[in-house]
């Protein structure tokens, strides 16, 4: 089958890289039918994402040889989840006592964050990268959480005594990404840290983002920095090499 041709105008260009909506037709004041159908379609998707639930099942048959701990906020269902961002950052105090020092130097902790379909899909491959990257690192079980926001990754790692956290977790999904996973590094984890004492690897999702190989060597190489400085946040500075999946346009070289 013939590959489609290169568009040579620069909004075709656009187009052809990015699922953002660039230079929509109009019709007198108003979008086109397939526009705004399309709009639509996208917003349900998003609001989809927010309230969906994760599948642990399908995640753990999803990494295998691994042992999974699930545990879950103190948000309880996931109206008060989105009300209450306070109570998606601690951990339920049930299952807080069900953690212990692991004797490892890194946790790796999947939350369902703002988009369980983020997780379901790209999560997985994303910890065999990871695992395969960080070979060098002691790594605790890994931790599934329920409602979870960004900070309660800091407790759990806490909890397991590691040195430093990474949190995998759905982000808000876009009217065009409604399935981005993030990936938060803090070292030293406790409660109470700030979000300048983390770095932040974002927009996981091929084909459209950061591909799971890349996304593990950035965070791989974060990790090996943060190890030797002792420090995440405003004082890492990513200077990773640049990715080598990331899309590019059309025709250049």
């Amino acid at each position: 089958m013939a590959e489609p041709p290169v568009p040579t105008d620069l909004t075709g260009r656009l187009r052809s890289l990015t699922q953002a909506r660039i230079a929509l037709a109009r019709t007198g004041q108003s979008l086109t039918t397939g526009a705004l159908l399309d709009f639509e379609l996208a917003h349900a998707r998003a609001r989809d994402a927010v309230h969906a639930r994760l599948d642990v099942d399908a995640l753990r048959a999803a990494i295998p040889g691994r042992a999974l701990v699930v545990v879950r906020s103190r948000a309880d269902d996931r109206t008060t989840y989105l009300q209450r961002p306070d109570l998606g950052r601690l951990l339920d105090r049930g299952d807080a006592a069900r953690l212990a020092p692991a004797g490892a130097a890194l946790a790796i902790v999947i939350g369902d964050g703002l988009s369980a379909i983020a997780v379901q899909r790209h999560a997985a491959p994303l910890v065999e990268a990871l695992v395969a990257r960080l070979a060098d690192w002691s790594i605790a079980p890994i931790v599934v959480a329920h409602h979870a926001r960004v900070a309660l990754g800091d407790e759990i790692g806490a909890a397991l005594g590691v040195d430093l956290v990474v949190m995998l977790i759905g982000e808000r999904p876009g009217l065009s990404a409604p399935d981005s996973l993030g990936a938060y590094l803090t070292w030293a984890p406790r409660r109470g840290r700030r979000d300048s004492e983390r770095n932040c690897v974002s927009n996981i999702r091929p084909p459209h983002g950061l591909g799971y190989r890349a996304a593990a060597d950035r965070i791989g190489w974060l990790a090996e920095r943060a190890r030797a400085i002792r420090l995440t946040g405003v004082d890492l500075k990513d200077e990773s090499p640049p990715a080598a999946d990331l899309p590019r346009l059309p025709g250049d070289r």
